[in-house]
């Protein structure tokens, strides 16, 4: 009790330094705090058409590289990014105007007249987008990554006959992991290695862009769920093509059950065919833009309590949930890996006689 009674004190007297005796002045500038901090969150959580490491506000300056806009409007256009100046200008192409709206392109004229309907949605037409965005890039980079890392590993198994250097022996652990703790249970010591070179990918591609979703670069790929629903979908598509006439039956007509039930559970289980990979799509991006979310506001409360407690209490605990996060980082690559490699066994297992 007594205990209890210290710990609510703590906090009543970190919330008094904290917040403090506000003017109407300060007041006025923890809106625009709180503003600038919710808008550094949003851009870190899209996806952007160039590289920004970071930026000078007040001297209107970024420190980046633009990235190449491909763009199909009555034919291919490309051009470079910096012609938008971050969002700021309209991009003049053959004739045609272009303004970035919310992270979107969308057509406009020469003075960048974006309407939009009731719901503030923009209105304007869109041409096909093939651009290399951030998020293109960092995902080319995770697989360059991962060939060089892999060859490199595949050939120090070849000159030390089967004995990896280097850190190959970082890796190998890992890859033992995968199999022998999700491939082999979950599919069968019959069936895995035809799904193991998917596996490995996924799993390492998953825990790469997660790593980087960490570093300083505002990269937020995993948390993209156009990302989420491409990766469900090679495992949707893997699951029910690989899939044997035992997984079908059990769908449509399941064995040992009355003929009546089967018609009420046959929809119930053709639904969860979609279902499975939908989970694994919300999962992957719901976790990896909540962590990101969470630390970074936390983050943001070191600007708005501008004190001598509330800063460095806000500080380690956005210190304590990146290590934290880093585990999530690992913990939902294995879990999107290990829930594939359960549906993988699901549609490959034998009838039981």
């Amino acid at each position: 009790m007594q205990k209890r009674t210290i710990l609510k004190t703590f906090i009543a007297l970190v919330l008094i330094f904290s917040s403090g005796n506000l003017s109407a002045k300060e007041e006025s500038e923890g809106e625009d705090t709180k503003t600038v901090i919710k808008e550094f969150i949003d851009h870190h959580l899209q996806d952007s058409y160039d590289f920004t490491f970071f930026s000078d506000k007040e001297a209107g300056k970024h420190y980046g590289f633009p990235l190449p806009v491909i763009l199909w409007d009555n034919g291919l256009k490309v051009f470079s990014s910096s012609k938008f100046h971050h969002g700021k200008t309209v991009a003049e192409v053959g004739g045609s105007y272009y303004k970035i709206d919310h992270g979107k392109i969308y057509k406009t004229d020469a003075s960048g007249v974006i309407t939009y309907d009731e719901d503030h949605h923009a209105t304007n037409a869109k041409p096909l987008d093939f651009s290399i965005t951030k998020n293109v890039v960092t995902i080319l980079l995770v697989c360059i990554l991962m060939f060089l890392l892999f060859a490199g590993l595949a050939k120090s198994y070849k000159k030390n006959n089967g004995m990896p250097t280097g850190l190959g022996r970082l890796m190998e652990p890992l890859v033992l992991f995968i199999r022998d703790d999700i491939a082999i249970p979950n599919i069968g010591e019959k069936k895995y290695k035809k799904f193991m070179s998917f596996l490995l990918t996924i799993f390492f591609f998953i825990w790469f862009l997660n790593l980087l979703g960490m570093t300083p670069l505002g990269v937020n790929v995993t948390g993209n769920i156009a990302v989420t629903f491409a990766l469900a979908l090679l495992v949707f598509l893997i699951t029910n093509l690989s899939a044997n006439k035992n997984y079908w039956g059990h769908i449509f007509w399941m064995p040992g059950v009355p003929v009546f039930m089967k018609f009420i559970l046959a929809p119930i289980e053709l639904l969860g065919i979609f279902i499975k990979p939908f989970s694994l799509m919300i999962r992957l991006y719901a976790n990896m833009t909540a962590g990101h979310v969470v630390i970074m506001s936390i983050i943001g409360l070191i600007f708005l309590f501008k004190s001598w407690i509330g800063g460095p209490l806000s500080f380690g605990l956005a210190f304590v949930l990146s290590i934290l996060e880093l585990l999530v980082a690992a913990l939902q690559a294995y879990i999107f890996t290990m829930l594939a490699a359960l549906y993988f066994g699901m549609a490959n297992e034998e009838a039981h006689h």
